[in-house]
């Protein structure tokens, strides 16, 4: 199973957009796949979820499960203030620790409106999974001016972006 977390909270997001477009590569190869949509997450789950909270919030311990349960994680991710979303942050701090995803494999895909793709965001993500003992895979897809090639119901317009995803896809399978 791969869960392909879309990273932002963000109704309408180009990362669950993305999500979705993962998820049709990964059916295309036969994989068993699933979205967590941080959209979803509870609107207080950072003070009913985290820290002294850990466990309590039932709606966040559906989400967390859904984590769990993946044997290989894809990231998509849009850059926010050079980093990544803070809602994914908080998403990760409230995962089990030590345990979590550790151990697990991930894949990033990061996207944005500028021309960096989204590269100092998968920096920093690379960062925290690495901490937490996730490995993570070395070809990290970055879509730069991403507004420009994504249509509002999901089609990529770009064929060098397509053949990155797919490449990324196939590269993860055997990770």
């Amino acid at each position: 199973m791969i869960t392909i977390i879309a990273g932002t909270n963000r109704p309408n997001s180009r990362a669950r957009r993305l999500s979705d477009y993962y998820l049709n590569l990964l059916a295309e190869r036969g994989v068993e796949a699933q979205i967590l949509d941080l959209r979803v997450l509870p609107a207080d789950f950072t003070s009913t979820a985290l820290y002294h909270n850990t466990g309590q919030n039932e709606e966040f311990n559906q989400l967390v499960q859904m984590a769990a349960q993946a044997d290989k994680l894809v990231f998509v991710v849009p850059e926010y203030n050079c980093s990544f979303p803070g809602v994914l942050k908080s998403f990760i701090d409230g995962l089990p620790y030590p345990g979590g995803i550790r151990g697990k494999k991930a894949a990033l895909v990061g996207l944005s409106t500028g021309t960096q793709g989204g590269v100092l965001a998968l920096n920093h993500l690379t960062d925290v999974l690495m901490y937490l003992g996730t490995a993570v895979l070395p070809q990290r897809v970055r879509l730069p001016l991403i507004d420009k090639y994504l249509a509002e119901d999901g089609t990529l317009m770009e064929p060098l972006y397509q053949q990155l995803l797919q490449e990324q896809a196939d590269q993860l399978l055997h990770f």
